[in-house]
């Protein structure tokens, strides 16, 4: 009984949340990354970097190579669509593609509900509407996502290399890339100054 009573703790410990960064994150392609954990559980965790942009796709780019839109065409595109960005989700699986947004879009097929208020989905169809403006009314793109397997997340934020805290969705969406992490440690409260030599000792 009580093994099964922990087990369900576990499954949602860090579903829904920010993972941050420690400021002395050895591991480069997560230095000053904000993630937010899609799902959490005994069998390990998987989550999507949303402060790290992908300079190499637009996503205007990435809409005419999957063949969603048509080569400098404007035609029954949504205006927004040249203001978004592409994010680098994580190191694993780089060529596919996860949107993180809005619970008022929900696929049956292929959407995922993490709460209330997100849903993750990884199909070319969510693509297609909101390239036509019918998708949901917050969305990021990300390549590829960050991954753990059993125990190791936990091992690392035994470690000091992570601080969590709750989402929410002003930070989740913003389109300021660069801001995300001070806000996310100031969520927190924590100034990212006072970390560095006291990382240890957190």
């Amino acid at each position: 009984m009580m093994r099964t009573r922990r087990k369900k703790r576990n499954d949602t410990f860090l579903k829904g949340q920010l993972l941050v960064a420690m400021p002395l994150m050895t591991d480069r392609r997560f230095a000053r990354s904000v993630i937010y954990m899609c799902a959490h559980s005994d069998e390990g965790a998987m989550g999507l970097i949303i402060n790290h942009r992908a300079d190499h796709i637009s996503f205007p780019d990435l809409l005419e190579r999957l063949g969603i839109i048509a080569h400098e065409t404007e035609d029954g595109i949504s205006n927004d669509i040249f203001d978004r960005q592409v994010h680098v989700g994580g190191p694993v699986e780089t060529g596919r593609g996860f949107v993180l947004h809005s619970a008022d879009y929900h696929a049956n097929d292929s959407t995922l509900p993490i709460d209330r208020e997100i849903s993750l989905t990884a199909s070319v169809e969510i693509l297609k509407a909101i390239a036509t403006g019918e998708g949901p009314s917050h969305a990021m793109l990300a390549l590829g996502y960050a991954g753990w397997s059993a125990g190791q997340l936990e091992s690392e934020i035994q470690a000091n290399g992570w601080l969590h805290c709750p989402a929410d969705l002003d930070l989740l969406f913003d389109a300021d890339l660069e801001g995300k992490y001070t806000r996310a440690l100031a969520k927190i409260g924590v100034d990212p100054s006072h970390l560095v030599s006291d990382a240890g000792h957190a």
